[in-house]
C-alpha cells in the first residue's frame, strides 16, 4: 500500500510558513512552536529587566543612576553559572526520568518570583517607605533582580538543551533559528504593551503591570514544557548511582582545546557586538540630530537586520554551512557595520547611520546563531552534554553583554569628557569624539575575534573535507 501524498494546502503552507521546514518526526512543528514559549516569557523578562525598570527607576522613581546601574548588572553575576546549570540538567535523576522540565518549571518560579516581588522592592527603594530599616530597599531589590535572573538563565539554559535534544541533526539549525526570532518577537511585543500600560504611571500601576508580566511568564512557560519530555522511569539503583562531577565533565568538554577557544569568539565577538547598545540612540539625537521619533526606528531597523540574520544562518546550517566559517563572515558585517556608522557622524549622512544600525543587527545575528550551533553540536561524546555547551555558550554571552554595556557607557563618558576639556586636541573636541572612540575599540575586538576564530575555522572545515571523503568512498561497492 502507497503513501498518500500530502495535500496541496499542506505542502504550500510549509513552504509558505517561516521556519515551517523545521518540523522533525521528534519534534513536530506544533510542540515545536509550543515548546518556543519559553523565549518570549523570557525576552519579556529581559524587556523588564533592562528597558522598563531601568527608566521607570530613574525618570519616576528618581533612584539615582549609579544604584540603578548595579541592580542592573545583578543578573550579569547569575551569567557564568550557566554552565552549572546546563551540566546539572544533563545529569538529573528522577523516579520518571525527567531531565530539562524541572529545571524549566523550577527557573519559571525564580523568574515569577522575582517579578511579583520587584515593584514593591522598587517603591520602597525609591524612599517611600515609613516603616523598617533604610537599607530594605537596596537589599530587597537586589534579591529581586537576582532571583529574577536566576530564572531567566535557569529557563533559558534548560529550554534550549530541550529544544535541541528533541530536533533532529538535520533540522537543529532551523530550531536554533526559530528560537532566537521568538527571543526577539518577545522582546518587542511586550515592550509595546508594557510601554503602553504603563503610559499614565501610578506606583499601583506599576504593581499591576510588572505582577502581570510575572503571572504571564509563568503560564508562557507551563504551556511551553506541557508534555515536551518523555517520561523514562528509572530505578532506585540507577538513581541511586554517583553523578559525574561539574570538575570532570568541563575537563571533558574542553579537553580538545576547542571549546575554550569557541567561548573565547562567543565572549570577544559578543563584546564588539554589544558595546553599542546603551549609545546608538543618543548618537543619532546628539551628533546627528534626529528626532525622538527618528531614533526610535533604530531599534526596529536593528531587529529586521538581527531576523535576516537568524533567518539566513538557518538556511546556511540547514544546507551544512560550517558555523565557524559563517561566525567570521558576522564579524566581518559587523566591520562594515561599525564603519558606516562612524562615517554617518562627519558626513552628516542619517541614511548611512540606518544602513549601519541594519548591519550590527545582522552581523550579531548571524554570529550569535552560527556560534550557538557550534557549541550545540561541539560535545558529541563523554560526560558533557549539551546543556553543558549551551551553559558554557550562555554563560560567556551574558557575561560579554553586560560587560560590554557597562564599559562602552563609561569609555564614552571619560573620552568625551577629555575631548570636549580640549585633551586631546582641537581637532577632536567635539560630542562625536566619545562615541567614536567606543565604535573604533568594537573595531578592534571585532579584529581580535577574528584572530581567534581563525584557527577553529580551518579546522572546521578540514572536518568537513574528511567526513565527505569517508562518506564518498563509502558509497562505492566493495
Amino acid at each position: 500500500m502507497t503513501a498518500r501524498a500530502p495535500h496541496p494546502l499542506t505542502r504550500l503552507t510549509m513552504r509558505a510558513l517561516p521556519f515551517a521546514d523545521a518540523a522533525s518526526e521528534g519534534l513536530p512543528l506544533g510542540q515545536l512552536l509550543r515548546l518556543s514559549l519559553f523565549q518570549v516569557s523570557v525576552g519579556m523578562a529581559t524587556v523588564m529587566l533592562l528597558g522598563t525598570l531601568n527608566r521607570v527607576m530613574i525618570v519616576e522613581l528618581s533612584v539615582p543612576a549609579m544604584v540603578v546601574a548595579l541592580m542592573i548588572a545583578l543578573p550579569v553575576l547569575i551569567a557564568p553559572f550557566r554552565a552549572l546549570l546546563g551540566f546539572r540538567s544533563d545529569t538529573y535523576r528522577s523516579a520518571i526520568g525527567w531531565k530539562r522540565v524541572p529545571y524549566l518549571w523550577f527557573g519559571s518560579l525564580w523568574q515569577m518570583g522575582g517579578l511579583a516581588v520587584m515593584p514593591f522592592a522598587l517603591i520602597v527603594l525609591s524612599g517611600d517607605q515609613t516603616l523598617g530599616p533604610t537599607w530594605a530597599g537596596e537589599v530587597l531589590a537586589a534579591l529581586a533582580f537576582l532571583m529574577t535572573g536566576l530564572g531567566l538563565h535557569m529557563t533559558q539554559t534548560a529550554g534550549l538543551a530541550l529544544a535541541a535534544d528533541r530536533a533532529d541533526e538535520e533540522t537543529r539549525p532551523r530550531v536554533v533559528a526559530l528560537l532566537y526570532v521568538m527571543f526577539l518577537l518577545g522582546m518587542g511585543l511586550s515592550s509595546l504593551v508594557i510601554g503602553w500600560l504603563l503610559t499614565d504611571f501610578s506606583q499601583e500601576r506599576l504593581v499591576r503591570v510588572v505582577q502581570g508580566a510575572a503571572l504571564a511568564g509563568i503560564l508562557l512557560n507551563l504551556i511551553a514544557l506541557w508534555k515536551q519530555e518523555k517520561v523514562r522511569p528509572m530505578s532506585r539503583e540507577e538513581r541511586a548511582a554517583p553523578r559525574p562531577r561539574f570538575r570532570d565533565a568541563w575537563a571533558d568538554y574542553a579537553g580538545g582545546g576547542t571549546a575554550g577557544r569557541l567561548l573565547a569568539v562567543v565572549f570577544a565577538g559578543t563584546m564588539a557586538f554589544n558595546m553599542q547598545d546603551v549609545l546608538l540612540e543618543p548618537y543619532g539625537g546628539e551628533i546627528l540630530g534626529l528626532s525622538v521619533s527618528k531614533t526610535t526606528w533604530l531599534t526596529a531597523l536593528w531587529a529586521s537586520g538581527a531576523l535576516a540574520g537568524f533567518a539566513l544562518a538557518g538556511r546556511r546550517l540547514a544546507r551544512g554551512g560550517n558555523p565557524f566559517r559563517m561566525a567570521g563572515m558576522g564579524l566581518v558585517a559587523g566591520l562594515f557595520a561599525f564603519a558606516l556608522v562612524i562615517f554617518a557622524a562627519p558626513l552628516q549622512s542619517t541614511p548611512l547611520f540606518y544602513a549601519g544600525a541594519v548591519l550590527i543587527g545582522f552581523g550579531g545575528g548571524y554570529f550569535a546563531v552560527a556560534t550557538l550551533m557550534a557549541a550545540m553540536t561541539l560535545p558529541a561524546e563523554g560526560l558533557a552534554g549539551r546543556g553543558l555547551a549551551l551553559g558554557a555558550w550562555g554563560a560567556a554571552q551574558a557575561t560579554a553583554a553586560g560587560l560590554a554595556i557597562a564599559l562602552g557607557g563609561g569609555i564614552r563618558d571619560i573620552v568625551g569628557g577629555a575631548a570636549l576639556a580640549g585633551r586631546w586636541g582641537e581637532a577632536l573636541a567635539n560630542p562625536a569624539t566619545g562615541y567614536s572612540a567606543v565604535y573604533h575599540l568594537e573595531i578592534g575586538l571585532l579584529f581580535v575575534t577574528l584572530i581567534i576564530l581563525g584557527p577553529l575555522v580551518r579546522a572546521g572545515t578540514r572536518q568537513l573535507n574528511t567526513r565527505q571523503a569517508r562518506l564518498g568512498l563509502a558509497d562505492f561497492p566493495t
